[in-house]
């Protein structure tokens, strides 16, 4: 019976390389050279061939197995521990004992082969599906003050994609968005191997395996027991099974939310008041509600923004009392935060705390009575809207009773965005002169603009022109193309900050100068903001407080608000009162003589 050798350099039958039956090369194979092997030429051979580096390499190979096993722990552990808000993510925040880790791999190491696998990955691709919700979180927290909502949230991704668009162009945002896809994918490939190996690796040795996860289990207990800590957090942790369980419990509130919210919506204070009794005291008025965009109280009170923002709102009250108004302001709480600004107007509007997407739709679909829609039942006024945000249908309009509604693309502007806002607060604040203001009229009019200038990323920024050059808003061009450029200002803290304070300026600026120069003596102006802005310009446990005034060359008008105890001007004092947003539209109706007559169910 022959014997048959394995050379060292040559690799065997099992790596896929042909022999004979006698151990000798096949037919057909050349000889290897002296002191190599000979590449094979079929391709199983070839990746055989590949996959036997291994033994040809053996101190490389343990070193990328080592490796690879290394990254598959740090990978499979950072998703366990990892965060869901910034300022969390710190090196001694993560060194934690996660319980979730010894439960998983006391399972894996109970399974046979196959269940194992099929375990492991889905215990991979469940810890991609959570890094990517605490991803989403960070974000949220950042740019809304909250975390991310499983259920309504989705939506506002898109919203986000055409703010980069709208910022930063459609190539960038288009690029980002593909990549942040792969990158999403490459995450979850990535993470089910690593889970994959780590069960491996537990296999490769079971009674070893077996004792490590009962003594890591028994420390845990200890620490658990004994309620050891590091860095102020417990050695002992289950983050990611806290994290799942937050937000289970966020999706079924948010669920039960809707049913108990659309009974909510129905039970309107003044939803039955007849249209002669909804406020008299203010007919023959022209009333505008004005909300700035993220016009917060930090621009009031942070120390790098206030002092420019002080100055124009002293300015600007000197100004309004030397052309004979009078203006009373206070704070109310935003039901936003950062962005999704159409939440801060519907609370306001419609007299609901309307904190989310879900509740907003309700709304929209109710037959809940807005501030608008109040004017309109009256039949004593028109009511307009200026909306140069929206770039597209807004079947809202109906719910807030606006016989007409302008968007950006019909006020008649020739001259440049200025990143995400369409048009400069100076000139649709022109056109509203000139397309409905400034014309004559049967009846007063109800409007509601929207100022967009101090939308973020503030930069490029409009300048104030000569009110009589704002023409077909050609004369911006200049000023938009010697200004910041939005990536330069985004990427900085303390510009970001600078710049959102001289947005609020100018908007502040564009809106007092049209009333000075526009205004009579039965104009009404309500403005207010509709949120602060995002944490990074704010800061961190920044309020949710907006400023909110009100401006009128009639005593009477500003008589009817003095049980309010607002501050005298267009700066509420720091302790003047603060309302919740949803409280202003029925406090406001009372104040001028509107009689309440419930809905009746």
């Amino acid at each position: 019976m022959p014997v048959f050798t394995r050379s060292r350099d040559l690799p065997d039958s099992r790596d896929g390389s042909p022999e004979g039956a006698d151990g000798t090369e096949a037919a057909g194979e050349p000889e290897a050279p002296e002191g190599g092997t000979t590449p094979p030429r079929t391709l199983a051979s070839r990746i055989a061939y590949g996959w036997a580096w291994r033994s040809r390499h053996p101190r490389a190979a343990r070193a990328l197995w080592w490796t690879t096993t290394v990254l598959a722990l740090v990978l499979v552990l950072g998703a366990m521990v990892l965060p869901n808000q910034l300022g969390l993510l710190r090196a001694d925040r993560l060194l934690r004992l996660p319980g979730e880790a010894i439960v998983s791999a006391a399972v894996l190491l109970s399974l046979p082969r196959r269940p194992r696998v099929v375990a492991a990955a889905a215990l991979g691709a469940g810890l991609a599906a959570l890094t990517v919700v605490n991803v989403l979180d960070m974000a949220y927290s950042e740019y809304l003050g909250r975390g991310f909502n499983l259920v309504l949230d989705w939506g506002l991704l898109d919203d986000a994609q055409s703010y980069v668009a709208d910022s930063m162009g459609g190539a960038t945002a288009l690029g980002a968005a593909i990549g942040l896809l792969l990158l999403i994918a490459v995450l979850f490939v990535v993470m089910a191997l690593a889970a994959v190996r780590l069960s491996e690796v537990l296999a490769r040795n079971v009674p070893a395996a077996t004792r490590g996860t009962l003594i890591a289990g028994t420390v845990w207990i200890t620490c658990s027991v004994l309620s050891l800590q590091y860095a102020g957090l417990p050695l002992a942790f289950h983050r990611a099974v806290s994290a799942v369980t937050v937000k289970a419990k966020d999706v079924r509130q948010t669920l039960a939310d809707e049913a108990a919210f659309a009974k909510e919506a129905r039970a309107d204070a003044f939803g039955d008041t007849p249209p002669d009794q909804l406020v008299p005291d203010l007919r023959g008025k022209d009333v505008i509600f004005t909300f700035i965009e993220s016009y917060g109280r930090s621009a009031i009170e942070d120390p790098i923004m206030s002092p420019g923002v002080d100055r124009t709102l002293t300015a600007s009250t000197a100004a309004l009392a030397k052309a004979g108004y009078r203006a009373k302001s206070g704070w109310l709480t935003s039901a936003t935060f950062g962005g999704s600004s159409w939440l801060g107007h519907s609370s306001t509007l419609s007299g609901l705390w309307i904190d989310n997407q879900q509740r907003y739709r309700t709304v929209m679909n109710s037959d809940r009575l807005s501030l608008p829609k109040i004017f309109q039942k009256t039949g004593a006024w028109d009511t307009v809207g200026v909306m140069p945000g929206i770039q597209k249908a807004w079947p809202e309009q109906k719910h807030y009773g606006l016989d007409k509604v302008y968007n950006a693309f019909q006020m008649g502007y020739r001259g440049p965005k200025f990143s995400w806002s369409t048009m400069p607060d100076q000139y649709a604040l022109e056109a509203f002169q000139r397309l409905e203001h400034g014309r004559e009229r049967d009846r007063p009019l109800m409007s509601e603009i929207i100022l967009t200038s101090s939308h973020q990323p503030w930069a490029p920024l409009p300048e104030m022109v000569g009110w009589d050059e704002v023409g077909d808003g050609s004369v911006f061009d200049g000023i938009q193309r010697a200004g910041e450029k939005a990536s330069d200002v985004i990427a900085d803290s303390t510009r970001s900050r600078e710049a959102y304070g001289r947005s609020i300026e100018y908007s502040v600026t564009a809106l007092t100068q049209w009333l000075e120069r526009y205004g009579t003596e039965d104009t009404v102006l309500v403005f207010l903001g509709d949120h602060q802005p995002i944490t990074r310009v704010s800061g961190e446990n920044a309020s949710r407080d907006v400023p909110v005034s009100v401006v009128a060359k009639d005593p009477a008008v500003l008589d009817k608000i003095a049980a309010w105890k607002w501050t005298d001007g267009l700066r509420p004092a720091h302790d003047a009162p603060v309302w919740k947003m949803d409280l202003f539209r029925d406090r406001f109706l009372t104040a001028y003589g509107s009689t309440p007559h419930p809905t009746k169910d």
